[in-house]
């Protein structure tokens, strides 16, 4: 069995910065990462669990790896994603993900940031290890993502990875944790739209907003002009209402030139039925571009699909709640490892079945493992 040279996603991968002394590698760098993302695919979900698939997968490794020494163990897997350089590996996983998107990230990127539970230790303190991750709806990939030092600290790690990933011509949707006029202009800067929600954290821009919106003393004129849009659905027993306002008149906001091309405001309003009890919801976000209504509706609930199609299906089908990983870089690298897996394990349209049955699948079928693996 042979593969295609710069047929496999290791390839991607082979320009990594080695952190081991030359001459104590017993192991090819290729063979490790080609090992480790087999074994994530495959359902393996820390160290002992690689060393195990590796071994017991051997003879078919063995078809185009070198292997020089065998399988490694676990103690060196760990040792070499503790000590990888996140930073190098990121440059590497997004120069994948852009040969894949054709440097297109889809219409809309949505940005989030998730927190990996168990990655601290009682004995140092240490705190969890928060992830801020740019999602391509469209393209179900994980388009690139950063560490930061806590949540709190989404607001400089957001510009961070704008930086480094391929937005051009993409709605990039955030949270209210990334409005900022700093995150507002590095979208722009990078030829994006931006999409972002507003709360009570940028006090002043909400206030001016609520005022445009609700003010009774506006004459008609003055009035913004507005596109509405309504829909109706019942599921699982709720029953809700979501309308949509779209005011084009962002400019007569008082501090409209303080946020680059802004140029419109929504106000998004949700009512749920459930069990005969009603609740009602009411937000604010402001936009770069004056969308129809109705898009701008969908684009918002689509925002939400980082949370069901990669942080649920992480912790879900990965276990990443769960992994205790934390030596060094190890946790970082390997939250990478699964993103790597998911990407694949997304784009595949072998099986009409979930995350969690593929990793099976793909463990018991060595045909379909080497399909996911050349899939590049």
């Amino acid at each position: 069995m042979t593969l295609e040279k710069n047929n496999t996603i290791a390839d991607h991968f082979s320009h990594l910065d080695d952190p081991r002394v030359e001459r104590h590698r017993r192991h090819t760098l290729v063979d490790i990462i080609t090992i480790t993302i087999c074994a994530a695919l495959c359902g393996a979900d820390d160290w002992v669990a690689i060393e195990r698939f590796g071994k017991a997968k051997e003879t078919w490794f063995q078809g185009f790896l070198e292997l020089p020494n065998g399988i490694p163990s676990h103690d060196t897997f760990g040792r070499f994603f503790s000590h990888l350089c996140p930073r190098s590996f990121q440059n590497c996983f997004i120069q994948w993900v852009q040969s894949i998107t054709n440097r297109f990230p889809g219409k809309l990127v949505a940005i989030d940031g998730k927190t990996l539970r168990r990655s601290f230790t009682e004995s140092d303190k240490k705190n969890a290890i928060h992830l801020v991750n740019a999602w391509s709806i469209e393209n179900k990939l994980v388009l690139g993502q950063l560490k930061t030092d806590t949540k709190s600290n989404e607001i400089t790690a957001i510009p961070e990875l704008l930086e480094a990933i391929a937005v051009k011509g993409a709605v990039v949707s955030i949270d209210a944790m990334g409005c900022h006029k700093a995150i507002a202009e590095k979208i722009r800067e990078k030829e994006a739209h931006y999409l972002l929600a507003v709360k009570n954290n940028q006090p002043r821009l909400y206030s001016a907003i609520h005022e445009l919106l609700h003010s009774k003393k506006a004459k008609s004129y003055q009035r913004p002009v507005i596109d509405f849009y309504s829909s109706e659905k019942e599921q699982h027993g709720r029953h809700e209402i979501r309308r949509c306002w779209v005011y084009n008149a962002a400019a007569k906001l008082p501090i409209a030139t303080e946020w680059m091309d802004l140029a419109a405001v929504i106000r998004i309003e949700t009512e749920r039925t459930l069990q005969g009890k009603k609740t009602r919801e009411q937000r604010y976000y402001i936009s770069s571009q004056s969308l129809p209504a109705k898009e701008v509706s969908e684009m918002i609930q689509h925002h939400w699909q980082i949370e069901n199609s990669l942080h649920w299906s992480l912790d879900v089908a990965f276990r990443e709640d769960d992994s205790r990983i934390r030596k060094g870089h190890s946790a970082e690298n390997m939250s990478r490892i699964r993103q790597i897996a998911l990407n694949i394990l997304k784009q595949d349209n072998t099986y009409k079945i979930g995350i969690k049955n593929k990793r099976l699948s793909a463990g018991w079928d060595h045909e379909y493992l080497m399909k996911l693996i050349c899939s590049v």
